[in-house]
């Protein structure tokens, strides 16, 4: 395969195009995993007599040890390849969530949704790499803004399975359900190569993970601060909206939650493709400022809406501007990240920060608790703050638009 920012052969294209494909899906299904919880939080107290906070603290959980996973299963596709280990961790992410279908207690359950978090925490790093490495530097920010939109793509299918499945299969059945992305380990298997930078760096010294890091320190402790805040961002736009803010806040039905979810994540889907082009053209740093700065304004018709059409119009607003700044990130990552430890750096600076915000939704519903069930008030807080950290950290970060991936 020729250098990424040479021309490519048609057979290239094509194998490019497969990863392309691997890779979202990979993401599409870990975040449908992962977005089945948010859908069930009411159901999943009621079975075990509990209230929905207690709750919450499953996706902290699962938040807090994503970066034990990016570690872990950076660290060994860094060393023994990117396609075995994304198999790996497709498999071990699936069975953690069909696990959870069976949970007899919630303590089980937590420590099911724990587990099910290292595995989650490997993906995302690893997919990224292997893609960002095979294909073409022209496609690089379109390309990134597809596999991000992987994310809400997920949360759609999560929605569409709530929507039409949960009277039918109740919280265990969508655990179950969510068993089947383990699937995809056989398209990989059977149409997707290893990394071609990967291949070249095997055959040279490997250095040390830390030797790295601390050669790279302020580079790293930028991008763990980056994605805490993204992190807040997008879970705290997120996690509480269909159940608590829409169900229990607004008392809206099944159908409108479901409309809505829908709704606003079509809109995510299209502002991390859009945004992700545009960064093509203007940089990675000035399209996430844009993008980020855009859903200051928007604040108050997502949040302090009423009706249900102008809650829907708000919240796909929003979920363009936050998944639009979310749909840079792969690409931006990749290109900051240091060649050495590609499959690692993306990924663990990603969960570490996720590490940090993992708080977020026990956060949010405490402070809603304590201001009469103001779920709107305690996301309007969040969204605010980060989307200013997040634009000015965008002012004075670094950028490394169109780096070689096989020489950085």
């Amino acid at each position: 395969m020729s250098d990424t920012r040479g021309s490519m052969t048609e057979p290239d294209i094509a194998t490019a195009r497969k990863v392309v494909i691997a890779a979202f899906l990979g993401w599409t299904l870990d975040a449908f995993d992962f977005f089945i919880l948010i859908f069930t939080f009411s159901a999943v107290a009621k079975t075990f007599h509990v209230g929905i906070t207690a709750v919450t603290i499953a996706i902290t959980l699962t938040l807090a040890m994503r970066p034990v996973g990016a570690l872990l299963f950076g660290r060994l596709a860094d060393r023994y390849g990117r396609r075995p280990m994304l198999m790996v961790n497709i498999v071990a992410f699936s069975l953690f969530e069909l696990a959870t279908g069976f949970a007899p207690s919630l303590t089980a359950f937590m420590i099911l949704r724990a587990l099910y978090g290292i595995a989650m925490g490997g993906e995302w790093g690893i997919g990224s790499s292997l893609t960002m490495e095979t294909i073409p530097a022209r496609w690089r920010g379109w390309v990134s803004g597809l596999l991000q939109s992987g994310y809400p793509a997920g949360y759609f299918l999560a929605t569409v399975l709530f929507g039409f499945a949960f009277p039918y299969v109740g919280w265990r059945g969508m655990f179950i359900i969510g068993a089947f992305p383990a699937l995809l380990v056989l398209y990989i298997r059977s149409s997707v190569p290893e990394s071609p930078v990967w291949r070249e760096m095997a055959r040279q010294p490997r250095v040390p993970v830390s030797t790295v890091l601390r050669k790279h320190l302020g580079l790293t402790v930028y991008a763990v601060i980056l994605m805490m805040a993204f992190n807040f961002f997008s879970h705290g736009s997120q996690d509480l909206y269909p159940s608590a803010f829409l169900g229990k806040q607004h008392h809206f039905g099944h159908a409108t939650i479901t409309t809505i979810a829908l709704i606003y994540n079509l809109g995510a889907m299209i502002g991390g493709i859009a945004f992700g082009l545009l960064s093509q053209k203007i940089g990675r740093r000035l399209t996430i400022g844009i993008a980020a700065g855009l859903a200051i304004p928007l604040i108050p018709l997502w949040a302090f809406s009423m009706t249900p059409v102008m809650l829907g119009l708000g919240a796909f607003l929003m979920q363009i501007c936050v998944q639009g700044a979310w749909g840079v990130i792969p690409v931006h990552l990749n290109e900051l990240s240091p060649k050495e430890i590609r499959a690692t750096f993306p990924g663990f600076v990603y969960q570490l920060g996720n590490f940090l915000a993992s708080y977020n939704a026990t956060l949010q519903a405490s402070f809603a608790a304590s201001h009469g069930h103001n779920y709107g008030l305690a996301m309007a807080w969040v969204i605010g703050i980060v989307a200013v950290v997040i634009v000015v950290l965008m002012l004075f970060g670094p950028e490394s638009k169109d780096v070689s991936m096989a020489h950085s």
